[in-house]
């Protein structure tokens, strides 16, 4: 990382804090069924009170814990908690469907600190919202360049069940058709656990660089990517994302 981030940790420093680890190992890619959305879980959940952030080091110098964000959404029916994560000082990466149909948006940071939000837009051909804040947001990484392959190690940073922060890791599986049909090309299957709530987390590699952004899980518990090729070709357009329609 660089500027105010800080250097990134190796795996072995991120398992201290892992709260779920791989189970099985790489196997064929599990079959998605086609054209049922029933089957995939949308990873939003009814919003909570936050659970505090003692997974966290004391002083909250753990730069992949401190540039995760919490989201809230005062939606137009009702309350509902994601994750996001940041690329600058002042914007952060989240998930569409995380944003949707929102009166308000509410930021937490990892030491519970409210972040205003500025703007927020939506992209049409993926499930990826920017989110602008009006304050610093306290770390940022780096995104990778390439996507990762099968067998790559990955690690998953977010707000599982809107509670507090949570660390999991797994493996890329392989890539897979959108069984939700919401994202351009192809999507990341992984066996890193997530819960509703985690949509809009970062997916990280070893050296701690955004390999993709979690939009949801299968039936069969693993997970799904929008994978870092297409965050870095939507962000290169402003055209692809349009401003948040609220209620």
């Amino acid at each position: 990382m660089s500027g105010p981030r800080t250097a990134h940790r190796t795996r072995a420093a991120l398992a201290l804090v892992v709260t779920a680890t791989l189970g099985a190992g790489c196997g064929i890619l599990p079959e998605l069924p086609p054209d049922l959305p029933d089957s995939v879980v949308p990873s939003v959940p009814p919003a909570q009170d936050p659970a505090g952030a003692d997974t966290l080091s004391p002083d909250g110098s753990d730069a992949v814990e401190r540039m995760a964000v919490r989201i809230r959404n005062v939606g137009c029916d009702g309350l509902s908690t994601g994750s996001g994560f940041a690329i600058d000082a002042r914007t952060l990466i989240t998930n569409k469907h995380v944003v949707d149909s929102s009166r308000s948006l509410q930021l937490l940071s990892y030491d519970g600190r409210d972040i205003p939000v500025d703007t927020a837009s939506t992209a049409e051909l993926a499930d990826l919202a920017v989110v602008r804040t009006s304050e610093d947001l306290p770390s940022y990484p780096d995104l990778a360049t390439s996507d990762p392959v099968r067998g790559d190690p990955v690690t998953v940073v977010g707000y599982p069940e809107g509670g507090r922060l949570t660390i999991t890791a797994g493996s890329v599986i392989g890539t897979t058709t959108d069984p939700l049909h919401e994202n351009l090309g192809e999507v990341l299957l992984t066996d890193a656990p997530v819960e509703p709530g985690s949509s809009g987390s970062a997916a990280l590699d070893d050296d701690g660089r955004v390999i993709g952004v979690v939009y949801a899980k299968t039936s069969t518990d693993k997970s799904l990517l929008v994978p870092v090729s297409t965050l870095q070709d939507m962000l290169a357009d402003e055209a692809m994302f349009v401003p948040l329609t609220e209620c």
